[in-house]
């Protein structure tokens, strides 16, 4: 992926994110995200149905690296089993830390494969995940998984 895509990719996901909106509904997995360093500060709301993220949602402010990459992130776990959903988080990790992965998995999300550059934007890259681990972590534990 050049490097034009990949501003084009983050740009558009950060001016029109995916999902960007507050949910009061039951059912939903709340967890906060923030950063320490900047202005992030995120909350990720995850609905499951049995093994599978039925839908996912997120509000908040945040950086063009946090905002788009969890709208990107977003769009791609909508449907997918927490098994996929947890190779996923590994691959896009890897990546981001700059470990082995398989690029082919992450498809959008490689538009962040040069993040290691900008140590200090790793942090605002690797939110999302965290707060979808941490929801997987909570759903699991409230169904005895």
């Amino acid at each position: 992926m050049d490097h034009e895509l990949k501003q084009e990719i983050i740009i558009d996901n950060y001016n029109n994110p995916f999902h960007k909106s507050h949910t009061d509904v039951e059912g939903y997995i709340k967890v906060n995200t923030n950063s320490e360093s900047c202005i992030d500060n995120v909350d990720i709301y995850v609905l499951f149905d049995g093994n599978k993220i039925k839908d996912i949602k997120f509000d908040g402010e945040a950086c063009a690296i946090s905002t788009s990459s969890t709208s990107i992130m977003l769009r791609k776990l909508i449907g997918k089993t927490i098994d996929e959903v947890k190779e996923l988080l590994i691959n896009y990790d890897n990546m981001i830390n700059e470990k082995e992965y398989n690029s082919d998995l992450l498809e959008e999300l490689n538009a962040y494969d040069e993040i290691y550059l900008k140590p200090n934007r790793k942090n605002c890259a690797l939110l999302p995940s965290n707060a979808i681990k941490r929801a997987i972590e909570i759903y699991e534990v409230g169904n005895d998984n």
